[in-house]
């Protein structure tokens, strides 16, 4: 199965990590937005899309590649870090799902984790989640990936 995963991970490299951990299970490739090539895209069987989150979203970069990108049909999955919890009723990757789902992917499961954060009201006291991802989060970042990878259906 080809596996390509596109990663904005852009202030501490907490979903650079993560990405890096899943790509380990799917044998993917993980890339920027920018580094991307929509041909290797097309041709992948699974794409998984991931962010650090933002003022409660995905980074700006990961959301305008996805607008950008043709409709197509395929498999994708969507992750996040954060320094706070996802919300059960606005989760942060819900609205980067359903423009996946919009551009004709099937979207087999979301992720997310807590992670080192240093937003301005956290970066007063040094920030917080410091030693996050731990192993924890790591080691359930990798079994959603075996989800994926043995496709048991969707994941979350």
């Amino acid at each position: 199965m080809k596996t390509v995963i596109v990663c904005a991970s852009v202030s501490h490299g907490n979903t650079r990590r993560v990405a890096d951990t899943m790509a380990q299970v799917l044998s993917a490739k993980v890339v920027s937005p920018d580094e991307a090539d929509l041909a290797e895209l097309a041709g992948a069987d699974l794409v998984g899309f991931g962010s650090g989150v933002f003022y409660s979203r995905l980074h700006p970069r990961l959301t305008d590649f996805v607008k950008a990108l043709p409709g197509r049909r395929g498999r994708a999955f969507v992750f996040a870090t954060s320094g706070l919890p996802e919300l059960p009723l606005a989760p942060f990757t819900r609205p980067l799902v359903q423009l996946l789902e919009g551009k004709g992917f099937e979207v087999n499961g979301s992720f997310s984790c807590r992670a080192f954060d240093t937003w301005t009201p956290f970066k007063l006291v040094g920030g917080i989640n410091k030693q996050r991802p731990d192993a924890g989060d790591l080691a359930a970042a990798r079994a959603f990936a075996e989800r994926l990878r043995d496709g048991s259906g969707p994941v979350s």
